[in-house]
């Protein structure tokens, strides 16, 4: 499914992206699926080339620009917030476990939609989901299957951190910023996922962008070159390690995380990063995820589908809707979106982070809306982590199994939290020394 390297996924992709962006696709969506199903090779390259001379509908209700100029405005623009050296160590490591705790509570159930969730928690008594959870066998009736890592990532039946993409990306960033400072480029990122990263543990719009560099295609085409994907949630996962090294500077880790998602993405999926890494940011300096949350939103256009998003997810919240409410929200006017594209589960990342008072609260609403369980999770335990420190953190899910961390980037299996926190705090400090002194305490 999603098959990167296959024409019968790629078209009937590409139109389905088309189709969501304000293009005019027409019948020929349905007729990409139709030569897919028959294997028809021919008849979907002349569908490729058609799809390819399609233009936006003029009366389209979004503006979604993605070029340097209007990104780095927005970043620029951002609030610059003090941070107290006091707790910044606490912070980034409460960081680092909120995200891998967060991943590893939603990776056995990744996928599910939010109906499968709910027969699935209930089931395994976990309604509202209060830690890991367990692998039942057999399945109750209504879910068809779990994830293929429930076998590893199901409660007892993991050591250490699971391996996973979400948390590898994060490590990659921290790396990225180690080796070529606050001046990397997109050009040294790419060579870097050829170098660390196996192609067989990247998905969608990253494998698509890792194949383009396999062919020789340079960034930023390899974000547009047959990528459908490039508007899904990958980008946003990669952003939270450049919100880690730039506390309380949202508008640094938006520009950090603008020069990793050119490789693989285009508008909401970009937006997507930036907003990522506005959240890590600002929650590490402002000890609050609604502040958090009010300063990343100034790094999404406002003319965007993912700003509308999250505007209206936090109408809800201040009318006084229920979390319950929310989802129902997202469901209703999100729902005709991929099940791994950067909107829908922003929203839910979003509905987590207002509703959820207590770190399981904030996870497992957002994993109870389904989805993209394990990604949200976790970008919503890094939120929260930075905002309240290790502490935040409940210990009884830390435990024994989230201290070393099991990584697919090279020469990274199997890293510490302790020592990712070391090297994160180096950098953050460093990047502040360098900023004006804006670490105090």
């Amino acid at each position: 499914m999603h098959d990167v390297l296959d024409p019968r996924d790629l078209v009937p992709d590409e139109a389905e992206q088309l189709a969501h962006s304000g293009y005019r696709v027409g019948a020929l969506q349905s007729e990409a699926r139709v030569a897919a199903d028959e294997g028809d090779l021919s008849r979907l390259a002349r569908i490729e080339e058609e799809l390819g001379r399609l233009e936006q509908d003029p009366a389209w209700g979004f503006e979604e620009p993605d070029d340097d100029a209007t990104l780095l405005a927005l970043a620029e623009a951002a609030p610059v917030t003090e941070v107290d050296g006091a707790w910044l160590r606490d912070r980034i490591r409460g960081a680092w476990l909120g995200r891998t705790v967060g991943n590893t509570l939603g990776k056995p159930v990744e996928g599910l939609s939010r109906g499968e969730l709910e027969i699935y928690l209930r089931a395994a008594g976990h309604w509202p989901q209060y830690g890991y959870l367990p692998l039942l066998d057999p399945l109750p009736v209504g879910v068809s299957r779990l994830h293929p890592s429930a076998a590893i990532a199901s409660a007892g039946l993991f050591t250490d951190v699971p391996r996973d993409d979400d948390i590898d990306w994060t490590i990659l960033g921290l790396h990225l910023v180690e080796r070529y400072g606050r001046e990397v480029t997109t050009e040294q990122i790419a060579a870097e996922w050829l170098d660390r990263v196996p192609f067989t543990q990247t998905y969608t719009a990253e494998r698509a962008a890792y194949r383009n560099l396999i062919h020789g295609v340079r960034p930023p085409a390899t974000a547009t070159y047959r990528n459908p994907y490039r508007e899904w949630i990958g980008a946003l996962i990669r952003g939270d390690a450049f919100g880690y090294v730039s506390p309380g500077d949202p508008g640094e880790a938006a520009r950090l995380a603008l020069t990793d998602a050119r490789l693989t993405h285009t508008a909401n999926g970009i937006y997507g990063e930036l907003w990522a890494a506005g959240l890590t940011s600002a929650a590490l300096a402002t000890g609050s995820v609604a502040d958090a949350l009010r300063q990343a939103s100034v790094l999404v256009p406002g003319s965007s589908r993912l700003a509308a998003a999250l505007r209206g997810v936090q109408d809800l919240f201040d009318k006084g809707a229920t979390h319950t409410d929310a989802l129902d929200w997202v469901d209703a006017e999100l729902g005709y979106l991929p099940w791994v594209h950067t909107v829908n589960n922003a929203a839910l990342i979003a509905i987590g982070l207002l509703w959820g008072e207590r770190f399981i609260d904030a996870v497992g609403i957002t994993i109870s809306g389904g989805r993209d369980t394990d990604s949200n999770a976790a970008t919503v335990g890094s939120v929260y982590g930075a905002a309240h420190g290790a502490g935040g953190v409940p210990a009884d899910l830390v435990g024994t199994t989230h201290v070393h961390v099991r990584s697919a980037v090279r020469d990274f299996d199997r890293i510490t939290i302790d020592e990712l926190t070391e090297r994160t705090v180096h950098l953050a400090e460093d990047f502040m020394a360098e900023a004006g002194g804006r670490l105090i305490g």
